[in-house]
């Protein structure tokens, strides 16, 4: 399918610095460090508020996407209704509650209806909602409602699975637990076959999620 693709001209998503008070982070990351008993002007530490100024407009990039520029025309008429299955999309993302990571994998899937997208969009629409302050259900959600409203197809299933930093570093210190969501709407939720096959397909061959 990749000759569906269409990315001479798509933005990269890059960044935008000035949409981002980055002078405020790193003003707050000095304050935090002083807050933590550390000296902010020690060598080690010196350049750490820049730094982390400089990583957050691209950990939280996905605000600043451009739906449009993302998709970049990318929508092409086929006579095709078969499943489309996008699986095992890495993603990494920013618990809004703690500011930790979690990271996972997302499984998409669609039915057209006359439509399909370029190949590299379905992981670009994970990344746009992925590089956000979040919480794994809401994330689930807004990919399947893009998706179905951008294609309007016969139905759209998405299933992520995640390990939340905030559960394995700190609180229950549960190492192994993993999180998965799932929406499942149109035809995958109303049909059992339809979303079997889905379920099947993502669990063929699918290791443990490990980091």
């Amino acid at each position: 399918m990749e000759e569906f693709d269409n990315d001479d001209d798509v933005n990269e998503q890059e960044p935008h610095n000035n949409d981002i008070d980055t002078d405020a982070i790193e003003s707050a990351v000095k304050s935090m460090l002083r807050a933590f008993g550390e000296d902010p002007d020690r060598e080690g530490l010196k350049n750490t508020p820049k730094r982390v100024a400089r990583m957050y407009p691209e950990l939280l990039s996905g605000y600043r996407t451009d739906s449009k520029k993302l998709v970049n025309g990318a929508l092409f008429t086929v006579d095709y209704d078969d499943m489309v299955i996008v699986r095992d999309i890495e993603f990494y993302s920013l618990c809004e509650h703690h500011m930790l990571p979690f990271i996972g994998r997302a499984h998409v899937a669609y039915i057209p209806r006359g439509q399909v997208l370029g190949l590299s969009k379905i992981p670009r629409i994970v990344d746009m909602y992925s590089r956000r302050l979040q919480v794994q259900e809401r994330m689930t959600r807004q990919v399947a409602d893009f998706i179905n409203d951008l294609l309007k197809p016969q139905g759209v299933a998405v299933v992520v699975e995640a390990l939340h930093m905030c559960s394995m570093m700190r609180g229950v210190r549960k190492h192994d637990a993993r999180m998965t969501t799932s929406t499942m709407l149109g035809s995958f939720r109303s049909k059992i076959a339809t979303r079997e096959e889905f379920l099947d397909n993502i669990s063929r061959g699918a290791g443990p999620l490990k980091i």
